[in-house]
């Protein structure tokens, strides 16, 4: 027999005295009290985020903070569900930049991507100015490699590589380091918008570019500030890496496989961790990226 499908019941709607009660309580000096206050306001779902947020500009400054983190958490939540949808319903060839962005609001809910994104068309137009585009592709780079690397000093986080920081792509920008891939990202970011014919690598082990012509190919290590490569140094380094070579290590990867690997990154560092909910968050992205 087939029972029927039930869900569970709403939590009924707070008075205006509860929610008087529930604030006050909010910003208890002992832990155990503000967990139990924070679990029964997030029971009540998003009517919960809508009158919270109000206190978010509290001139309280404990109750601020507590209402942004509870703010936070639903946002976070609603954001995991877009880049999952995102994810789900997008083939090999998406648009890297919009997706990286839905992933980076799931950690941080309140970034404006759209800002980021300007700072991007800002590097480019600047980059218009300082590249001869008729050059040579080693003059080419050395100019973005220049301005990236030096001027701007993106660089290798080698001191923290297990930072999950280093993937994700508007704490790359703020603090201009980041693990092979996200610098990859910026790159190719950057590349795109000169209508450079740039495509990310994703070697065993390390992530590269690759700009490719009719006159050539050059190999870019984005973690090395840029450091030129050619497909022979790119074997050696498979090689003294432990890996035997074949060409598919060196062939350019579509926007998903891309996507896959920064949340393949990002799920073992949250295991290493010990960060089980964000390890199982990340392996229902993995999950979905491999469908």
């Amino acid at each position: 027999m087939n029972l029927p499908v039930t869900s569970a019941p709403a939590p009924a709607a707070l008075t205006e005295g509860q929610r008087a009660a529930l604030l006050t309580l909010l910003t208890d000096d002992d832990p155990a009290i503000y967990q139990i206050i924070r679990s029964k306001i997030i029971e009540q779902g998003q009517p919960a985020r809508d009158w919270l947020r109000a206190h978010t500009l509290s001139s309280d400054p404990v109750l601020r903070r507590r209402a942004q983190e509870i703010v936070d958490h639903f946002e976070r939540g609603a954001a995991d569900n877009r880049f999952l949808a995102f994810c789900l319903t997008r083939g090999e060839d998406f648009d890297l930049e919009q997706a990286v962005w839905l992933l980076c609001q799931t950690q941080y809910p309140n970034i404006n991507a759209l800002a980021y994104s300007a700072l991007f068309d800002s590097y480019a137009a600047d980059l218009r100015t300082r590249v001869d585009f008729g050059a040579a592709p080693d003059r080419i780079l050395a100019t973005i490699n220049y301005f990236l690397f030096t001027d701007l000093g993106f660089t290798g986080n080698e001191k923290d590589y297990s930072d999950p920081d280093n993937s994700y792509l508007n704490r790359v920008m703020d603090r201009r380091t980041g693990n092979p891939i996200s610098l990859s990202i910026v790159y190719l970011a950057v590349a795109r918008r000169l209508r450079l014919p740039v495509t990310g690598i994703g070697m065993p082990g390390h992530f590269i570019c690759r700009f490719q012509t009719s006159r050539g190919e050059v190999f870019i290590d984005p973690f090395r500030k840029g450091k030129l490569m050619t497909k022979g140094d790119c074997i050696k380094f498979l090689i003294q890496s432990g890996h035997a070579f074949h060409d598919g290590f060196l062939a350019s990867v579509t926007p998903r496989r891309m996507l896959l690997r920064v949340c393949s990154n990002l799920h073992h560092i949250y295991n290493s961790l010990n960060l089980a909910e964000e390890t199982v968050r990340f392996q229902r992205y993995i999950v979905a990226l491999s469908k």
